[in-house]
């Protein structure tokens, strides 16, 4: 929508906007992230150099997840791995949090961090770096929705179709069947070369990864074990970019007749659930063993106990012998008799 903020004078290079917000972004996160640990009792140094080996790994990962789902681009043309515009891309999400987890966990070890407690720091400065990553997408043009005749639909620019290839003109879907479908609806439009509107998906993703980022804010300060924020938004997100992707239609591969992004937010939910309730049943163990602990012995209430359950079981096996011997005792005594 706004791809460029400006460029230098008597030069062809230029400020993107999208690369604005992702500084940003990045920023944002991590200034929330160190807060968040510095509460949690964490050394604010080493969550700052965590946090630029995580955003290493994480534009790794999303590169290579982009050139995976891509591969019949990539294949044909190699050359495009080296070029200004695949860096200046942003990849795809799941790709970078795989490779930020998987760096993660690494780098906590060797700074002897505890995971769970500090992935629960992180996970609400990457959910609003997320939303305002998103609004850089929707400066560029990437990550663009299907096409609307709706009030939301939005128009792309020629510069934002030059840079990301986001359709502007019904003749530039990719689509030969979604391309017939829109010409013949906006027949008296222009047909093939009529102006296309589409699903804001950026916006829509950046909404409700903002509204996530206040729900963690809440479960952190509430939270009952260590790993609860992190796995609420594994949860969450999985849930908000399954729903979202039935309105993306750049394109991001296919598994199962579903996109790439829908296949792992199914994974990740179910991981989540799963890792969830484990980690809660733990806690309650955890804090049932905690009170036997700090209840201590109590020798006299211990004796009244062990006490009445003997007198129980004395009056049980007595009741036991009585219904055993009164049987034999009617028969002696009708034989006497």
């Amino acid at each position: 929508m706004f791809p460029e903020l400006f460029k230098i004078p008597y030069t062809n290079f230029s400020f993107n906007t999208y690369g604005f917000l992702l500084a940003l972004a990045f920023v944002s996160g991590l200034l929330v992230m160190a807060r968040l640990a510095t509460r949690d009792g964490l050394d604010k140094q080493k969550v700052y150099d965590l946090g630029l080996w995580v955003l290493a790994a994480s534009l790794i990962g999303s590169k290579a997840l982009m050139v995976m789902t891509e591969w019949d681009i990539y294949r044909d043309n190699p050359s495009q791995i080296f070029t200004l515009d695949f860096f200046r891309s942003g990849g795809v999400y799941y790709g970078g949090f795989i490779a930020a987890v998987i760096a993660s966990v690494i780098v906590m070890r060797y700074y002897r961090l505890p995971w769970w407690r500090t992935a629960d720091a992180f996970a609400p400065g990457v959910v609003i770096g997320q939303a305002i990553g998103r609004l850089g997408c929707f400066s560029a043009g990437c990550c663009w929705g299907k096409p609307t005749a709706g009030w939301m639909g939005v128009h792309f620019t020629e510069r934002g179709h030059e840079i990301t290839g986001v359709p502007i003109l019904v003749n530039q879907l990719t689509d030969q069947v979604q391309q017939n479908v829109w010409a013949e609806r906006l027949a008296s439009s222009g047909g093939l070369f009529a102006p296309l509107k589409l699903h804001p998906a950026q916006l829509y993703e950046a909404g409700a990864t903002l509204l996530i980022f206040v729900l963690l804010l809440l479960i952190h300060r509430r939270r009952r074990f260590d790993g609860q924020v992190i796995l609420a938004y594994a949860m969450l997100y999985s849930v908000a970019r399954f729903i979202i992707e039935f309105w993306r239609d750049d394109p991001r591969g296919e598994i199962f007749d579903i996109s790439t992004s829908q296949f792992i937010a199914i994974i990740l939910f179910a991981g989540a659930v799963g890792a969830y309730i484990f980690r809660l049943r733990k806690q309650g163990a955890g804090l049932l063993a905690q009170k036997l602990q700090f209840a201590g012995p109590q020798p006299g209430r211990a004796v009244a106990g062990a006490s009445r359950r003997v007198a129980l079981e004395m009056k049980t096996e007595n009741s036991e012998r009585s219904e055993i011997t009164e049987p034999a005792e009617r028969q002696k005594d009708g034989a006497k008799k």
